[in-house]
C-alpha cells in the first residue's frame, strides 16, 4: 500500500507523517517513509521512483510525505498501484500554515506558502485531515485507523 501525504506547506504532514509511520511500527507494520525535503531536485520525480521501488519490497506500507500541490503529481503517484494508493489530503487555514511556518527552525519564505496554497490541487482524497480542527495525535489516530481498514482483505 502506498499512502501519499500532501498538503500545503506548515499544515502538519511531516508531524503526523511521523506519528503514523511511529504508531505502525508499534503494530508490527513495516512502513517506509520518504519525505519530500530529504530529496533532492527534481523531487517528485525522485519521490516516485523512491516508492515504485520500495513498493516492490517486502513494507507493508510506503509513505509519501509532501506537498504534491500539482495534479500531474498527483495523477504519477497514482499510476504506482493503481488499486492500493491513498491519498491523505492534510489541511490547514493559510493564516494557520503562515504562523506555523513562522515558528520552523528553517521556515520557508512565506511567498512560497501563498503560491502553493493558491495553486494548490485539492487531490481525490482518500481521507480528509484538517489540523485546524484535529490535533496532531487525533490525526494520526484517525490515518492510522484508515490505513487498518485499507489493509484488510477485500
Amino acid at each position: 500500500m502506498i499512502v501519499v501525504v500532501c498538503g500545503p506547506p506548515a499544515a502538519g504532514k511531516t508531524t503526523i507523517a511521523r506519528g503514523v509511520r511511529n504508531a505502525l511500527d508499534e503494530q508490527d507494520i513495516d512502513v517506509r517513509l520518504f519525505h519530500s525535503e530529504d530529496v533532492s531536485s527534481p523531487t517528485y520525480e525522485r519521490l516516485y521512483r523512491l516508492a515504485d521501488a520500495a513498493a516492490d519490497t517486502d513494507a507493508d506500507v510506503v509513505m509519501i510525505d509532501g506537498t504534491v500541490y500539482k495534479r500531474e503529481w498527483q495523477t504519477q503517484f497514482r499510476t504506482l498501484d493503481l488499486e492500493d494508493v491513498r491519498f491523505v489530503y492534510v489541511t490547514a487555514s493559510l493564516e494557520t500554515c503562515l504562523e506555523r511556518n513562522r515558528c520552523r527552525a528553517e521556515p520557508i519564505d512565506e511567498s512560497g506558502v501563498h503560491v502553493i496554497y493558491r495553486e494548490f490541487h485539492e487531490p481525490d482524497a482518500d481521507l480528509v485531515i484538517d489540523t485546524d480542527k484535529l490535533s496532531a495525535s487525533t490525526a494520526v489516530d484517525r490515518i492510522v485507523d484508515a490505513i487498518d481498514r485499507w489493509m484488510e482483505p477485500s
